[in-house]
């Protein structure tokens, strides 16, 4: 007969048995995932398997542990009846940890916690959420990963994308529906190598970029974009996101087959801003002045700014050239931009 556990002796699981466990090596880091619950841990498979091993030289290769938790449900007891009707307590609070993390909760729908000084995350999700995929993997496993590499290893985080040729990356950096990953898709179609479609990490001393070259995010507008009928049927199969601002999507798995996903950290070599203006009859990239460079990224990376490597990766960043990407008639006229640039 199975014991149950004893809850009072250890109140917060931490000898807790039967976890299963992933490793993967990504944006520099070596992550350990561990959780009782296959489906959680499908999530981790789906966001980070099959991509390559990123590393930055002569740096150490931290190791960070997130632990994921799948809630029991909980019912509330109710108070003895009131005048009318009756009040419900609220539902008991449930104890949880991490290595070097104790949390309680009480009737959660969602919870990351992070300690980057132990190099650990409990991310907590409940049964309701599961019903929400997409959101779970990007919202919580994600963020997790993404705030703990960055903390862990001194990484400046920015909102961009980045291709590139030869070890040799370009930082593409547009608001929401610049139309950032249709560039991004049109490049990689032409055989540039992939880093990240909308979350870059740079090592501030070296401007090396990594990524999770997982997925591409397509509005079904940009299927007009793409000539080759196999790859625009492989879009179509994929599965459908909606963002929080309620656009749909196409998830596009950039994994195998034709794409090639960068093997090793870029060296950045030059920042571009995408802009929704339309190019006249002259070049579609044309160089900014450095002052106009500096306050474009200051204003479009806001988060990364406030954080304590933003000095040391502004001062060599400052040093790239700057462009501004103006929109063609087709986004393939971009991408052979954005190659020649490179090569």
């Amino acid at each position: 007969m199975k014991r149950k556990p004893d809850v009072i002796a250890d109140p917060f699981g931490e000898r807790s048995s039967g976890l299963k466990r992933r490793r993967y090596q990504i944006l520099g880091s070596i992550f350990d995932f561990e959780s009782a619950s296959t489906r959680l841990l499908d999530l981790v498979d789906l966001a980070y398997a099959g991509l390559p091993k990123h590393r930055f030289p002569h740096a150490e290769l931290p190791r960070c542990r997130i632990r994921l938790v799948l809630s029991r449900p909980t019912t509330p007891v109710p108070y003895a009846a009131r005048s009318r009707g009756s009040l419900g307590e609220p539902a008991p609070l449930v104890m949880h940890c991490a290595p070097g993390i104790l949390c309680g909760t009480v009737d959660c729908t969602g919870w990351v916690v992070l300690s980057p000084a132990q190099r650990s995350g409990l991310v907590l999700v409940s049964r309701a959420m599961l019903r929400f995929a997409y959101h779970l993997r990007y919202e919580l496993i994600e963020f997790a990963v993404f705030t703990l590499a960055a903390r862990v290893a001194g990484l400046v985080p920015l909102h961009a994308a980045c291709v590139g040729l030869g070890g040799k990356g370009v930082l593409i950096i547009g608001a929401s529906g610049a139309g950032k990953s249709t560039l991004v898709t049109q490049c990689a179609l032409q055989g540039m190598d992939f880093v990240a479609e909308d979350s870059v990490f740079v090592q501030p001393d070296s401007l090396l970029a990594t990524g999770i070259a997982n997925f591409v995010h397509l509005r079904r507008d940009a299927l007009r974009f793409v000539e080759d009928r196999s790859v625009a049927a492989a879009i179509r199969r994929a599965p459908r996101i909606r963002r929080r601002s309620g656009v749909e999507k196409f998830e596009m798995d950039v994994r195998g087959g034709r794409y090639r996903l960068a093997r090793v950290p870029l060296k950045l070599c030059a920042v571009i801003f995408v802009t929704p203006r339309t190019a006249p009859n002259t070049a579609l990239l044309s160089r900014i002045r450095p002052v106009k460079a500096r306050a474009a990224l200051l204003e479009s990376q806001a988060y990364a700014a406030m954080q304590p490597q933003w000095g040391d990766f502004h001062s060599g960043v400052q040093a790239l050239p700057a462009f501004e990407l103006r929109r063609a008639g087709h986004p393939r006229a971009a991408a052979d931009a954005i190659k020649q640039l490179l090569g």
